[in-house]
């Protein structure tokens, strides 16, 4: 039996959770509260795009969050790597 490191590990969990969004159907994700839909369907255009810039400034703070916590683990990646001599 083969023995996978850590890092083919965590690549393989990568490319598996990849295909499986990948291979989820796109109305899946576009299920939403009827009552949400209908009152939006009957706003007017100003309402609409006062609630597309709603959604967009919702996207950024966690875009942000994560970003960064990303960099900061990409920059500490090798402060507990043993050196082996």
């Amino acid at each position: 039996m083969m023995m996978l490191k850590r890092t083919q590990w965590l690549l393989l969990a990568f490319v598996l959770v990849v295909g499986l969004a990948l291979a989820i159907p796109v109305p899946v994700f576009a299920q939403s509260c009827a009552m949400c839909y209908t009152a939006a369907a009957k706003s007017g255009p100003q309402m609409i795009r006062a609630l597309k810039s709603g959604i967009l400034i919702l996207l950024f703070p966690p875009l942000f969050i994560c970003g960064g916590i990303t960099f900061l683990a990409y920059r500490k990646r090798d402060l507990f790597n043993e050196t082996g001599s």
